[in-house]
C-alpha cells in the first residue's frame, strides 16, 4: 500500500448497483460527497450495466457460487469460476476465507468468453477481467445486525489497492481501474439498506479518503468498541 495504515487508491472508480431501491437510494445519499468516484445506479448487475475491470462477489467464506447474486455470476462467467474460486481457497486458505478477507482471481479461465453469447448486452460489451471474492457471511445466514457490510467492503479497498501495487503476482496483469459491487449483505444477509450504505461509506472515507484514523491507529479500545456498536445499529 502507498502507506501501512490507508489505502489512497483515489483513481478507482466504484460502480454501485443494485436492482433494489432501497439500496440504491441509500448509496445516493451516503456517497453524495462522492460522485465522481462513487457511482450509483439501479439495475441487473450485468444487463445495462457500467464496464468494469473487476466484480465483487459478496459470498459466503466457502466460495459456492450457487445462490442469491453468485447464481447469477456462474450463469454469466460459467461454473468454471466457482471451481476455480474453491480451488483457491483449499489450496491457500484452508477451504475458508473470513469474513473480512478478499481474494481477486481472473473472472474466466483460460477458454475465455464464450464466442455465442452476444456480449454486447453486458457491461457495455467490455469484458471483466477480475472477480473479487469478498464473504459478507461464513454460510447464509442473517447479518443485520454485524458490521459484515464494513468488513467486506474494506476487504474490497484493501485487495484493490494491494493489486494495482503488485503487478507481478497475475498474470496477465491489468489495473483495476473500475470495480463493480453490489449491495453486501443486503439480500440474504437481510442487512438493512441504509446500515449497509453507512457501513461501506465509513470503510471507503477509512480506507481510500483517509479519514476516520481511530479505526487504524485506536488509542483506546473503548473508541472503536462504540465504533463497532454504531455501525451495526445504524438506520
Amino acid at each position: 500500500m502507498a502507506k501501512a495504515d490507508v489505502a489512497h487508491n483515489k483513481d478507482v472508480v466504484y460502480y454501485l448497483r443494485d436492482l433494489n431501491q432501497d439500496i440504491v437510494l441509500a448509496w445516493e445519499d451516503a456517497f453524495s460527497k462522492y460522485k465522481d468516484k462513487v457511482k450509483v445506479s439501479q439495475g441487473d448487475i450485468f444487463k445495462g450495466a457500467p464496464g468494469a475491470d473487476a466484480i465483487v462477489s459478496p459470498a459466503n467464506s466457502f466460495g459456492f457460487m450457487d445462490g442469491g447474486i453468485d447464481m447469477a455470476y456462474s450463469k454469466h462467467f460459467g461454473w468454471q469460476l466457482q471451481n476455480r474460486l474453491q480451488k483457491l481457497l483449499q489450496e491457500e486458505y484452508h477451504g475458508e476465507l473470513p469474513v473480512g478477507q478478499a481474494v481477486i482471481i481472473p473472472a474466466y479461465d483460460s477458454a475465455g468468453r464464450d464466442p455465442s453469447v452476444d456480449w454486447c448486452q453486458f457491461n457495455h460489451g467490455e469484458t471483466i477481467e477480475y472477480l473479487i471474492a469478498a464473504p459478507t457471511m461464513r454460510v447464509p445466514n442473517d447479518v443485520s445486525e454485524t458490521v459484515n457490510a464494513y468488513l467486506a467492503f474494506r476487504a474490497v479497498l484493501l485487495a484493490v489497492e494491494n493489486h494495482n501495487n503488485n503487478k507481478k503476482k497475475l498474470k496477465p496483469f491489468k489495473a483495476i481501474k473500475r470495480v463493480l459491487v453490489p449491495g453486501l449483505g443486503t439480500m440474504i444477509g437481510r442487512m438493512p439498506a441504509k446500515r449497509c450504505a453507512f457501513q461501506m461509506l465509513q470503510a471507503y472515507e477509512t480506507f481510500v479518503e483517509g479519514k476516520h484514523k481511530f479505526r487504524v491507529k485506536p488509542k483506546k479500545l473503548g473508541e472503536v468498541y462504540n465504533d463497532h456498536e454504531s455501525m451495526c445499529e445504524a438506520r
